[in-house]
């Protein structure tokens, strides 16, 4: 029932026409819109000055002084506000207007802050409750009059205000702001959000709803619960009927006339009935005359309204239709249907039954068969046992199709005919020192485990002259700071130089990382030291933070894949990462450490600074000692690059620097000492 609000909620906007639109109405003027409980919530914060107040007052008065007052009709609350929320009297306080009126009249101001929010909150959870007067099925309606911007939150009350259904109209005076009377007010705004300059003008809001609330058509605005048509009237409505019906003595409801029921027709043989009216038939047999009344006997097959499909059989006062052979007459009994014996599978063919015609049909075969002598069975076409392919070595027969394979040893090729030769180590000489394995139409060699390709791709050679894939992970963070970030690319060129880069050699790819990973090239862009020194040289500092987990993620997932230019795992090829930072990660690191050692990476960690020992530990693969690195200052990583030796032959590997304590106090004498000497390089390179 509270739908009703929303039909009667501009009842309350017409309140306040008789303001100064009209003069004061007496009691036969008053309008009746129907019950109302309405709660006036005023605005008495310190801005609202005495006579503000005053006219606020007169204009709570002026709009009762239009509504019959009533515990039966329309009770009014008001609700007074400012930093606290007061009422003055609730919905069952009063029960006639002067008992209301009255009752404004005493109210005294607060005159302190503006929390408007607060006060719609009091409105919904105790104003508009049962225990101060709320009627059930009677509209809610509120009208908030302000005078300037709320200091609380009132969007989200007001909207769960409106969701109970109360009726929100939100009068701003002088300093209010539209975006807040906005947000408390129920929409069309334009019907409820009223603003104006100052309280002397407050009565022209009911000058736009003066037709509106006398003239009020309650066959539109309430449930009039009229079957056929509503007619309105001052202040009333009453019920008619469509034509033909008669209005029922509940003054609502309508029944149909039935001229035929009550004999009053002249139909020869029968009436049909409509509301008000009625129209002549006749019987079977009949036909009905020009005049729409009287009957005369008639042969439909001779007048061809027989409607039927094929034959018409006069009988008396009516006919029956038969058909044509091969067809069969339909439950309609008028309609012909032709007889499809494969559709309901009369027939004995094997295959495919053809429709010919009503009651005839013939026999085919699938597509790869054929039909027999006896034209009801068919049999299989064997193409390959007919020479009818194109296959280089296998014809494997379908009916009417076939596939091409492939003898023992030998790969079908992408033309799904000729065959290529899957075992060329044992067709070739393939010239392979250790092992060859063969690929579709080719091979490759493979080395014993400690030994590598040599780059004639067939000669073992030992480790001194070992090819690697290397995958260099930098941090970019902003504690390496950007002078530091140009020694760490000198110390990855450093590295670069002390290998064999070539497309069968080493291949060297360089990721940098901080809050994010990105690959600055991979393992398949460059094939020489210089153009991967340049390459480097070029990189740009990312700075922000220090991601080292996500970034070993990165290496482990993308950048040792095929995609990116690492070589098949059968090839024995080793994949070195090595992680160069200079602090603390700030995610966890041990997930993708592990799982980088288990897939077989050998893993070097390379520290300076503030990184962390542990970290470093977890980074490096066994021998600990031989996969790590660490130096207290960036001029230092120069060294390291020197000592570095990335192979994989334990008794070649150098790379004993010692782990050093930064805090140890000839560490500390060590950073100066290297300090004060990058400093004087500096002061010369400027000098000069």
């Amino acid at each position: 029932m509270r739908q009703l609000r929303a039909s009667r909620v501009f009842v309350l906007l017409s309140l306040v026409v008789l303001v100064t639109a009209r003069p004061r109405a007496g009691p036969e003027q008053k309008c009746k819109p129907g019950p109302l409980d309405l709660i006036f919530l005023i605005d008495s914060s310190r801005s609202v000055r005495p006579h503000e107040f005053e006219t606020m007052r007169k204009f709570m008065i002026d709009i009762l002084n239009s509504l019959e007052i009533g515990l039966d009709s329309t009770r009014v609350g008001v609700v007074q506000y400012s930093s606290q929320v007061r009422s003055e009297f609730s919905l069952k306080t009063h029960a006639d207007l002067d008992s209301v009126v009255a009752g404004i009249r005493r109210i005294i101001p607060l005159a302190q802050g503006t929390m408007t929010g607060l006060a719609i909150r009091y409105m919904m959870n105790e104003a508009f409750t049962v225990e101060q007067g709320d009627r059930p099925k009677v509209p809610n309606v509120a009208v908030i009059v302000t005078d300037g911007r709320p200091q609380d939150r009132v969007a989200e009350v007001a909207a769960e205000a409106r969701q109970r259904g109360i009726e929100i109209f939100a009068v701003g005076v002088a300093r209010a702001d539209m975006t807040s009377l906005r947000a408390m007010a129920s929409p069309p705004f334009e019907d409820h959000v009223f603003l104006e300059e100052s309280f002397d003008l407050i009565h022209q809001f009911g000058l736009q709803f003066q037709d509106a609330f006398c003239g009020l058509d309650l066959c539109k605005e309430m449930d009039h619960g009229c079957q056929h048509v509503c007619e309105n009237s001052p202040g009333s409505f009453h019920c008619l009927c469509h034509e033909g019906y008669t209005l029922n003595q509940d003054g609502k409801t309508c029944t149909a006339i039935d001229l035929c029921a009550e004999g009053k027709h002249d139909c020869e043989q029968v009436c049909v009935s409509s509301p008000g009216n009625f129209s002549c038939d006749c019987n079977r047999g009949y036909r009905l005359q020009e005049d729409g009344r009287s009957c005369s006997m008639i042969e439909y097959c001779s007048f061809g309204n027989d409607s039927c499909d094929h034959n018409c059989v006069n009988v008396l006062n009516g006919f029956y239709c038969s058909c044509k052979e091969g067809h069969r007459l339909l439950d309609d009994e008028k309609t012909c249907q032709a007889i499809d014996l494969c559709a309901e599978g009369k027939h004995d063919c094997q295959q495919v039954c053809m429709n010919m015609g009503p009651a005839i049909f013939t026999c085919d075969c699938d597509e790869g068969y054929t039909l027999n002598e006896d034209e009801r069975t068919c049999t299989p076409i064997d193409l390959c046992a007919e020479g009818k392919h194109d296959c280089e070595q296998v014809c494997i027969s379908a009916p009417g199709v076939f596939t091409c394979d492939c003898r023992k040893g030998f790969k079908l090729n992408d033309d799904k005919k000729t065959c290529t030769n899957m075992e060329m180590c044992s067709s070739v000489q393939h010239g392979c020192e250790f092992q060859c394995v063969n690929t579709p139409g080719s091979y490759y060699c493979v080395c014993p485990e400690g030994q590598l390709l040599q780059d004639d791709g067939k000669s073992c050679g030992a480790c001194t002259s070992a090819n690697i894939d290397l995958v260099l992970l930098i941090d970019g963070s902003k504690s390496v700071r950007p002078q530091n970030f140009e020694l760490v690319k000198k110390f990855v060129n450093q590295v670069v130089d002390s290998l064999d880069v070539s497309t069968h050699g080493t291949r060297v790819g360089l990721v940098q990382y901080s809050s994010r990973v990105r690959t600055e090239f991979p393992l398949n862009m460059y094939h020489t030291a210089e153009d991967i020194k340049a390459a480097v040289m070029k990189v740009e500092y990312m700075e922000k933070g220090t991601m080292t987990g996500l970034a070993l993620k990165h290496m482990l997932e993308n950048s040792f894949s095929e995609a990116e230019g690492a070589r098949p795992a059968a090839r024995n090829i080793p994949r070195i990462g090595l992680v160069f930072t200079d602090g603390r990660s700030q995610d966890d690191i041990s997930e993708y450490a592990k799982k980088a050692k288990e897939a077989g990476i050998t893993m070097y960690a390379v520290g300076v600074g503030k990184a962390v020992e542990d970290e470093l530990r977890e980074i490096a693969s066994e021998p600990v000692e031989k996969h790590f690195y660490y130096t207290t200052d960036f001029n230092a990583i120069s060294t390291i690059a020197d000592n570095l030796k990335l192979n994989v032959c334990p008794e070649e590997s150098q790379g004993e620097v010692e782990v050093k304590d930064p805090c140890a106090c000839e560490n500390l004498v060590d950073f100066q000492q290297n300090t004060v000497s990058s400093l004087e390089q500096l002061t010369q390179k400027h000098i000069l």
